[in-house]
């Protein structure tokens, strides 16, 4: 007995293929640091509580993030936010 039409299947597989994929270019092109950081950022956290949950400066904090912008190619916090939630990630 079949519980999924194939088309279904093959759809499902290639999203789960293409969200792992993402999880690990996103892993690669950051460092251990700014990933922390922007997970942090993306549960909602401000610079300052970032800062002060990593005994960093807030101009640390805000130096990690303009960095993760670069790298990840996004525009701020929000596009940061759903670019991790499309990768897995937040």
């Amino acid at each position: 007995r079949r519980w999924l039409e194939n088309g279904y299947a093959t759809h499902a597989v290639e999203k789960l293929l293409q969200r792992e994929a993402g999880t690990r270019d996103v892993a690669r092109s950051l460092t251990p640091r700014e990933l922390q950081i922007a997970q942090m950022t993306a549960k909602g956290m401000h610079n300052k509580a970032i800062a002060e949950k990593l005994s960093i400066t807030e101009g640390t904090a805000k130096l990690h993030l303009h960095h993760i912008y670069e790298k990840l190619k996004v525009d701020g916090r929000v596009a940061l936010m759903q670019y991790l939630q499309n990768c897995g990630l937040a």
